[in-house]
């Protein structure tokens, strides 16, 4: 399971605002997927997402109904980190730090994926390469063993 922010939590009355002005009704367990991603320092996958909000009465089911959802609303981002396990991020303003396209580490051995600031990786654009590349319009995902596996 990701480690949690000790950071305030958005209340109540701010994730019915964010849903609303994507165009989603605000349901509970809308709410309850967005403050489990906002509490996450780094992706969750479904499965982390239903042993999270499981004791709360949300089946496997209803979390990826609404993680498809709120995927397609632009609220939330999710990629392949090169494991074939889909994971979620809350897609945040860019006032905040963690945001955006950001490298991610993921550990050949235990699995455990964690956010890089984006400056830890530095891209040049050079011939041949994609536009994408210079337009910094590409995942970066890095793997290797944790600072724990080694």
């Amino acid at each position: 399971m990701a480690a949690r922010k000790n950071a305030p939590q958005p209340k109540l009355t701010e994730y019915q605002d964010r849903l609303r002005a994507a165009g989603l009704r605000s349901t509970s367990p809308r709410v309850a997927v967005l403050r489990e991603l906002e509490s996450a320092t780094s992706p969750l996958s479904h499965a982390d997402l239903v042993e999270a909000l499981g004791e709360e009465g949300y089946d496997r089911v209803t979390i990826y109904r609404n993680l498809t959802d709120l995927t397609e609303a632009g609220l939330v981002v999710r990629a392949d980190l090169g494991d074939h396990v889909w994971r979620f991020e809350l897609k945040r303003e860019a006032k905040f730090a963690h945001q955006g396209t950001h490298p991610h580490f993921t550990c050949t051995d235990c699995g455990s994926v964690a956010c890089l600031p984006a400056e830890s990786v530095r891209l040049s654009s050079t011939k041949g390469a994609p536009r994408s590349v210079a337009a910094r319009s590409v995942d970066i995902q890095l793997r290797g063993l944790c600072d724990r596996c080694v």
